[in-house]
């Protein structure tokens, strides 16, 4: 049996329709099952699913009043914010609550920055290599988590219907991973995702339905600003989800470090924090409570 990197560990227990869900309404402090179970629209059984699941991978700790983040759980919220950046960028835009730096006071956008240089970083100044535990069939997301099904879901910003769509499945996340590993040809995607061939074809004209990728299946610039996200996600599985024999991958940014990333403030350019970061409802809101 092959077992799984850091990144294939991370996207079984995250790249799912509901589980950064349920992250984001604990992070906006919804503890409860109940309170869960209202803010998300989402039916009990599933839900229990991946409490279970999220408990089971560290994320979640249960308690007698409810759930609570873990330190693993906590982290992420620089990977929300990366999407949720992406979401008002590119397709929900003023109808998505404000992010504003409590430091400098500015409404912001969080920008990717190298730790060591600390320079700007993009998928263009990064350089990937396969790690230690980088065969592609050890990236492929663990678990089988089902996609919802319906319409039925909890009105008001935040939810990330686009971003589900590219990451909310194991086949999904595996395609958006494939392409910033490279993969152009359709051949390419098939060989990373070990996927059936309509499976591959669905996927990849889905993404090009959506913008992220071309024609061609390269990254458009849609796509190629979910870097940021995408090294979240992977920083935060080599933290808490590493494989025993070293990391996925092999990461240089253009000045010659390692690269590690580093989320930085757009209008002050400090390094940003969870405690920095203050969520102001949306112009759509103000406009509907006038």
């Amino acid at each position: 049996m092959t077992t799984p990197n850091a990144i294939g560990t991370s996207l079984g227990l995250l790249g799912d329709e509901w589980s950064l869900l349920i992250v984001q309404q604990q992070l906006l402090g919804r503890r409860r099952f109940s309170a869960l179970q209202t803010a998300l629209g989402i039916g009990p059984t599933v839900l229990s699913s991946r409490l279970t699941a999220l408990v089971d991978g560290g994320v979640l700790d249960k308690r007698d009043d409810g759930y609570r983040l873990t330190e693993a759980g906590k982290e992420l919220w620089s990977l929300l914010l990366c999407i949720w950046a992406w979401e008002q960028r590119w397709v929900q835009g003023e109808a998505l609550p404000t992010m504003r730096h409590s430091v400098c006071g500015e409404v912001f956008a969080p920008d990717l920055h190298c730790a060591g240089c600390g320079g700007p970083a993009s998928s263009n100044d990064v350089t990937v290599a396969l790690g230690p535990s980088g065969k592609l069939a050890r990236a492929v997301p663990v678990g089988s988590n089902r996609r919802r099904t319906g319409s039925s879901r909890a009105e008001g910003p935040g939810l990330f219907p686009e971003t589900m769509a590219l990451m909310g499945s194991r086949w999904s996340s595996a395609t958006l991973g494939a392409a910033f590993l490279g993969a152009r040809r359709f051949r390419d995607f098939e060989a990373v995702l070990g996927a059936p061939p309509n499976v591959v074809s669905e996927r990849l004209r889905q993404f090009v339905d959506l913008g992220v990728l071309d024609a061609g299946y390269g990254l458009t610039d849609k796509g190629r600003d979910l870097f940021p996200a995408v090294t979240q996600l992977v920083a935060w599985g080599e933290r808490w989800h590493p494989a025993p024999d070293g990391p996925a991958l092999l990461a240089t940014h253009a000045c010659g470090a390692l690269f590690l990333p580093r989320l930085v403030c757009s209008a002050c350019a400090a390094p940003l924090s969870r405690a920095a970061v203050a969520i102001e409802p949306s112009r759509t809101q103000h406009r509907k409570s006038s």
